[in-house]
């Protein structure tokens, strides 16, 4: 399933990329040595944990602590842990986080007991990566039981059909072409894309055209779906510190901090999506690097034949997609699958 497949209330848990929810991100104490200014506390995803940096860095004088999403249970027991945890802070920004990730409430309820938060959005954009999808099963959204590809948790929707009607890498390759992209609504998605994070932000509160005519105009601004660069992260931070009342310093994030994000995940803008945003594409995958190591690559058929070996050792049940079922259901794409 892709993100906007789901309820909106479940989007902020599926964007809890792996590097936030199973190594959440500590900020050491000496970090924070010698800051006597305003006390900032972070609160969601991996987004928020480049947010907290960009803070750091446009803040100088605050110290800032980052609250992991994912690891609310564990760290702060109940809301009621949490909400005093917070009442040291002078600021609270927090995303979008579900019910059943801390005990005693959600989003809701901390805003409700501590009505300093202030919220920002989750930046899911799917326009420049619209075959990429998540797999498995859902029942459970504080649990993610999501099925593993050869990229984290990020899978190919015409991958995943291909395989499930019985095609072969080599065949599947064949379907990465314009036509089948415009067939299956790739080539179309801009609009839906813009309505969706724009409707996002300004469901708490953070309206986001201005940022969004800005990110546009330097091209592909997201590293996949939910990790956009940091570029987008630096407007946000900026924006929310601006807004309580911090002069930032006036520097480029990425001059200073680099783009943590781009250590993860990168999904290539496909040539023929590419092509309808004036930008250059390509079909070369890039994994999260372990440690120091350089990333793996790979290329069409590569990733592909991986993707393929995963999936034949899997149980049907665990690559469940709804867009795959979607898919399915349709004659039409069922026959253009089959004559590949």
């Amino acid at each position: 399933m892709a993100l906007s497949d789901l309820p909106r209330r479940a989007r902020g848990a599926f964007s809890l990329s792996p590097p936030s929810w199973a190594t959440p991100w500590r900020a050491k104490p000496a970090a924070d040595a010698g800051r006597r200014g305003p006390r900032i506390a972070v609160l969601g995803n991996c987004q928020a944990r480049g947010v907290a940096q960009a803070m750091r860095l446009l803040a100088p004088d605050s110290p800032v602590r980052f609250l992991p999403m994912g690891t609310l249970g564990r760290d702060h027991g109940h809301i009621d842990g949490l909400v005093s945890t917070l009442a040291s802070s002078d600021h609270v920004f927090s995303q979008l986080f579900p019910a059943g990730l801390l005990p005693g409430g959600d989003i809701t309820v901390l805003r409700r007991r501590d009505p300093r938060t202030r919220m920002f959005p989750t930046i899911v954009f799917s326009a420049f990566h619209p075959d990429m999808v998540y797999a498995g099963r859902v029942e459970d959204l504080a649990a993610l039981k999501l099925a593993r590809s050869p990229l984290g948790q990020y899978h190919s929707a015409i991958a995943l059909c291909a395989h499930r009607l019985g095609l072969t890498a080599a065949q599947t390759e064949r379907l990465f072409r314009e036509d089948v992209f415009r067939r299956l609504g790739y080539l179309d998605q801009w609009e839906p894309a813009v309505r969706e994070l724009v409707g996002g932000g300004a469901m708490v509160g953070f309206g986001l055209e201005r940022e969004m005519s800005r990110w546009g105009r330097r091209g592909a601004f997201m590293h996949v779906i939910n990790h956009p660069k940091v570029f987008v992260i630096a407007d946000i931070a900026r924006r929310l510190l601006v807004e309580s009342g911090f002069t930032p310093e006036p520097v480029e994030i990425e001059d200073y901090l680099g783009d943590e994000l781009a250590r993860d995940v990168v999904w290539p803008v496909y040539p023929p999506i590419a092509e309808v945003y004036g930008l250059t594409g390509s079909y070369l995958f890039k994994t999260k690097p372990r440690g120091d190591a350089f990333p793996d690559l790979y290329d069409l058929p590569g990733f592909l034949a991986a993707s393929f070996a995963l999936y034949d050792a899997a149980e049907p049940g665990d690559l469940a997609c709804a867009r795959v079922e979607a898919w399915i259901a349709a004659p039409e794409i069922v026959a253009m699958f089959r004559a590949a």
